[in-house]
């Protein structure tokens, strides 16, 4: 037997003893029966998946809800759902919190009974909660007179004159919507503008670009913040930065390659399978997470202006791991983690949010008791932040 075979069996056998065993420790063994599993960088002490913390409990976990017994017992209670999977799958998931203090979550939702493969069909909605945890409750469409609601790859962001911004993508093509509060009424303002004059926008990281063809932009997985430096500033599928000073409907330049290309610990097979990444600004880094939903993984990578220097910095999250538990123990497994938005507080990510769906997708054909929801997981951002504030001096520097 060789020696990655038994470190596999001993990391299986001595897990479920050691409930505190950190994933940095066990990820490198999970699911290596079937993909090539690299060790993954980390420049600070800790990966990200490291820092999410316990999720508390908002009502009581339920063994009989809706769903693959695999994902275990679970609170309804927690994020946005239809606890009865009569109506609805919901989708993406931005959080933002309001004037009042509440919490609204940017969505998408589309009807069950038409499966997971009728995505295209989505359309926005805003939820509502007392609490960042939930019960988010669905207030209905935001835009219900503009194509019918129609809307998928839902993200949101405060502007920098403190209006609210919501973008969707794939379905449509980086249309923009704003309201002063977060509620709405939203007004459509138009579709994002891109330059691709320095350089081609591609479909995929797998796509290169010479040998891509010149086409009209296409928004696809967008994921867009406000810059410190008051520039707007996206990340889209293809791992491409697009950067905008003259307004969040741009025009944003095609600023270089996939930032994922050939960068050390980030896997360069299957590229075309690398998606929904989300960026953020934290700790004076500039942070971004990509799944490779093929290899069902995810990387976190950080970089000091946001558009070069990327560095990976650890394992972001896998289905496999033990990271989703409650306060008193009890661990969920969701067969897909997809669409992760991060909640920000006081400067630092409080918490993330995924879609998740019980079964592959293709099972999730409508009326058969599988569907997705939306799941807000505790994470301590402030702890990573200090971690990692020195992460790219000397280790010989870093506690001076």
């Amino acid at each position: 037997m060789d020696k990655g075979r038994r470190a596999l069996l001993r990391a299986t056998a001595i897990a479920p003893l050691l409930p505190g065993m950190t994933n940095a420790f066990l990820a490198p063994f999970a699911h290596a029966q079937t993909v090539a599993r690299e060790m993954v960088p980390v420049l600070g002490p800790r990966p990200f998946i490291d820092y999410f913390t316990a999720t508390p409990i908002v009502s009581p976990l339920r063994s009989d809800a809706w769903g693959a017994a695999e994902v275990g017992s679970r609170d309804v209670g927690n994020g946005l759902e239809d606890a009865s999977m009569a109506q609805w799958n919901y989708w993406d998931g931005q959080i933002l919190k309001g004037q009042d203090g509440r919490y609204r979550m940017y969505a998408s939702r589309w009807d069950q009974a038409l499966g997971h493969s009728e995505w295209g069909k989505s359309q926005a909605v805003l939820a509502a909660s007392d609490t960042l945890w939930g019960p988010y409750r669905d207030k209905g469409l935001m835009w219900p007179d503009d194509r019918g609601g129609l809307g998928h790859n839902v993200i949101a962001l405060r502007m920098a004159d403190g209006r609210f911004a919501v973008v969707v993508s794939e379905t449509r093509n980086g249309d923009i919507f704003v309201s002063e509060t977060a509620d709405g009424p939203w007004r459509n303002i138009g579709s994002i503008e891109v330059d691709q004059s320095a350089f081609k926008s591609v479909k995929t990281p797998g796509d290169l670009q010479a040998t891509s063809e010149l086409k009209p932009w296409k928004a696809s997985n967008v994921s867009l913040i406000l810059r410190p430096d008051g520039a707007y500033q996206i990340i889209q599928r293809s791992g491409q930065m697009l950067l905008s000073n003259s307004g969040i409907l741009g025009p944003y330049k095609v600023t270089g390659d996939s930032i994922y290309r050939g960068l050390v610990g980030v896997p360069q097979r299957d590229m075309r399978a690398y998606e929904d990444p989300v960026l953020w600004y934290s700790g004076g880094w500039y942070h971004v997470i990509v799944n490779h939903w093929r290899e069902r993984r995810a990387y976190h990578m950080i970089s000091r202006n946001g558009l070069t220097g990327w560095r990976v910095q650890g394992l972001a999250y896998e289905p496999g791991a033990n990271f989703i538990r409650y306060s008193n123990g009890q661990v969920n497994h969701w067969n897909k983690l997809e669409r992760p938005a991060v909640v920000m507080e006081d400067g630092h990510v409080i918490a993330l949010t995924f879609a998740v769906i019980d079964t592959p997708k293709e099972s999730q054909m409508g009326n058969n008791g599988h569907g997705s929801k939306i799941i807000v997981v505790p994470f301590d951002g402030a702890a990573m932040d200090r971690d990692l504030a020195n992460a790219d001096r000397p280790k010989a520097e870093r506690a001076t």
